[in-house]
């Protein structure tokens, strides 16, 4: 790919308000499944900025803040307990174009979900795939792309919801996923039973699905397929056409991590993406966030990573985000996850 060139420069990266999401692909699956159920469209657009007809043109644009309206009034309109799990059904591989035939024509499992978030401008905009390996398992976490809101639950629903379905459709079998989520069990515990898996708990330390290493490299029935490559190539060249891969969000969450060990604050950081401090700051607040609330995202997210999967001790996750004062340490994990590491390792049976 040719792509490293944007990875490498963090003041790259799409935001909030960047028009960009064809509203006839990822948007328009919401749509007809709100549709499907009889929901007015007017009503379901409302404060989208974007009317039933723009969508049928197919050269509507829309931004992830659009979207994500989309996404709120869909919730009031159909609040039934299946929604996020039968949008998460229809999502992959969609009718997308190249971006489908990218997915569809994945070697693997592995390589499909690489693909994801290659192009998540293209095929999840909203969330980023993060993967994290262990000896025995694949860990799937997802990160907020444009930032946190009312909506978290249903879009980690629907994008593990269009994983396993993704990965059911092309290796005919339903596979051992395991799900933790960090909220507390909802009444509707059997959707999750029904669209994911019955290997599923509640009130953990973070939202993941893992799965065994296992199945990550069976072949698909389009695998090595001329098809795909050039999908991938048509796939690249929209992202360099665009002069991103990833979001502003994302971007600043990758150079939060690289650079985790170093003293870090909002200057430096600002020096870096090229930007004043000031124009950080709003860009920031653009999305609802604050860099001291991105850096403790950062260092959270890692922090129970380094317990989660790799096992480490106190003073080693204490050195690898940079602490030196290991009570300083305990104190700041607590402000993160509301626990001392202590209550996480009880928690994680440690």
């Amino acid at each position: 790919m040719r792509l490293t060139a944007l990875r490498e420069a963090p003041e790259a990266g799409y935001e909030c308000d960047s028009r960009f999401v064809a509203a006839h692909h990822l948007p328009a699956v919401l749509i007809d499944l709100a549709r499907s159920r009889n929901i007015d469209t007017h009503r379901l657009l409302r404060g989208c900025g974007l009317f039933y007809e723009d969508v049928m043109t197919g050269r509507a644009q829309i931004s992830p803040r659009q979207f994500l309206q989309l996404v709120e009034n869909t919730r009031r309109l159909l609040p039934a307990a299946d929604t996020p799990f039968l949008f998460g059904q229809r999502l992959w591989p969609g009718h997308y174009g190249a971006a489908s035939d990218v997915l569809e024509q994945a070697d693997h499992l592995l390589q499909a979900l690489e693909h994801i978030k290659a192009y998540r401008a293209l095929l999840s905009p909203l969330l980023t795939p993060v993967m994290h390996f262990d000896e025995q398992y694949l860990h799937l976490y997802w990160r907020f792309s444009c930032g946190e809101n009312d909506s978290n639950a249903f879009l980690l629903e629907s994008a593990m919801t269009a994983v396993v379905a993704l990965a059911r459709r092309q290796q005919m079998e339903r596979l051992p996923w395991r799900f933790e989520f960090a909220y507390a069990e909802p009444s509707h515990v059997e959707q999750y039973w029904v669209h994911l898996s019955d290997n599923v708990a509640f009130g953990r330390p973070s939202t993941v699905m893992s799965l065994p290493r296992a199945h990550l490299l069976r072949p698909w029935p389009h695998a090595g397929s001329t098809g795909g490559r050039v999908a991938r190539q048509t796939c690249d060249d929209q992202l360099l056409t665009w002069g991103w891969a990833a979001s502003f969000l994302d971007e600043l969450n990758e150079h939060l991590t690289r650079q985790i060990r170093q003293p870090l604050s909002l200057e430096r950081v600002a020096a870096a993406f090229a930007v004043s401090p000031a124009s950080l700051k709003r860009r920031l607040a653009k999305h609802g966030t604050s860099f001291q609330e991105q850096l403790d995202l950062a260092r959270r997210d890692l922090a129970v990573h380094l317990y989660q999967v790799k096992g480490l001790s106190n003073d080693e996750v204490a050195q690898q985000l940079g602490f030196n004062d290991i009570t300083n340490f305990r104190r700041s994990f607590k402000r993160w996850t509301g626990l001392v590491p202590s209550e996480l390792k009880a928690l994680l049976g440690h």
